[in-house]
């Protein structure tokens, strides 16, 4: 018997039931065949790193997010330079060039020098032909001694911690009134027009004063 004032029981129960079951039994072998795919990519592009190419920092777009940094598609032809790295070698070595953007901050310019100089430091280069090592190229010893960077990321951001400037609070912080503050400012933001205005009629009434005189 149906009591209180509830909804009526309406449910649709005839439905073929079995056929929208999802299984995911294959999960498991999907698994070995990720990691089977990641050594065999690991071990056919060594000893070049797994992630790829060197990207540079930048920030998001849109005001939403550009207090945010992120790893952006490629380091520009200013930033090269002021490594000292020419823009041509660096798509050999490793590092993404974008020559589309533009440096917009002298902070972006440097934490993008300063990162590749950091990536340049690191760099082992293996001679093409190992009997001939050119100019440029790492000794044998470092060729030897290499280790393959296989992170999901080359050179990872690491996470910024705003740092906050401790002081004294004086007399002046305790007596200020900052809402009376602001609406003077928005008063004098809101009449500087008819102040304007009123200041050009006052001078002009002067200047008839002053001819007839």
């Amino acid at each position: 018997m149906v009591r209180h004032n509830n909804v009526v029981p309406n449910g649709h129960f005839h439905k073929w039931w079995a056929r929208h079951v999802v299984t995911w039994f294959n999960q498991p072998g999907r698994k070995v065949r990720r990691r089977k795919a990641r050594a065999a990519k690991a071990a056919a592009t060594f000893p070049r790193p797994v992630a790829g190419a060197l990207r540079p920092k930048v920030r998001a777009q849109t005001v939403r997010y550009n207090t945010k940094s992120r790893l952006g598609r490629g380091f520009t032809l200013e930033e090269l330079k002021e490594a000292g790295i020419p823009a041509k070698v660096a798509a050999t070595i490793g590092i993404a060039v974008d020559h589309r953007r533009k440096n917009k901050s002298l902070e972006s310019l440097q934490d993008n020098v300063k990162r590749l100089k950091e990536y340049k430091s690191k760099l082992v280069l293996f001679p093409r032909k190992a009997g001939k090592p050119k100019k440029g190229d790492s000794s044998r010893d470092e060729c030897a001694t290499a280790t393959q960077d296989t992170g999901a990321v080359l050179m990872p951001l690491a996470a910024e911690k705003p740092e906050l400037e401790m002081v004294a609070v004086t007399a002046d912080m305790k007596n200020f009134n900052a809402y009376q503050k602001l609406r003077v400012e928005r008063a004098n933001a809101r009449l500087v027009g008819l102040r304007q205005k009123r200041a050009e009629e006052a001078a002009a009434k002067a200047k008839e004063a002053a001819k007839m005189k």
